[in-house]
């Protein structure tokens, strides 16, 4: 993969603005939640939301045959961006522990809500392999 961040758009933090994956085949990861293998969500939490629903989408990656570095893009959904804002430390820190210093593209969205009604975030994703 070779990452396309143009000295025009200023250095992204936490994220990169392009990715150019050769070859390979494309992984399309459904909207996951924070929510365990009985799908009961794990935490009232926003950071522990995150982290699970996160690393839901490193299993389905995992299964696939590849790893974090294999993810090209998330696309995080939120329902109260100041919470997330409030405990950016934290997200940040789950996201390290689990993605490592690998930064997909990313686009974070606030929803007015999600179907499961107490989920807070919902990250969909792509991977290549």
């Amino acid at each position: 993969m070779e990452i396309i961040n143009p000295p025009e758009l200023g250095q992204p933090k936490g994220y990169n603005n392009g990715i150019i994956a050769d070859g390979g085949k494309l992984l399309f990861i459904a909207g996951q939640i924070g929510w365990d293998s009985k799908q009961k969500i794990v935490s009232d939490d926003f950071a522990e939301q995150f982290a699970q629903a996160l690393s839901n989408i490193l299993t389905i990656v995992r299964k696939a045959g590849g790893d974090a570095a294999n993810i090209t893009r998330l696309l995080i959904f939120v329902t109260d961006k100041s919470e997330y804002l409030a405990q950016v430390k934290d997200v940040g820190a789950a996201y390290r522990r689990i993605m490592g210093k690998h930064f997909p593209v990313m686009t974070l969205v606030e929803v007015k809500s999600l179907l499961e009604d107490s989920a807070k975030v919902e990250i969909e994703a792509m991977a290549v392999l």
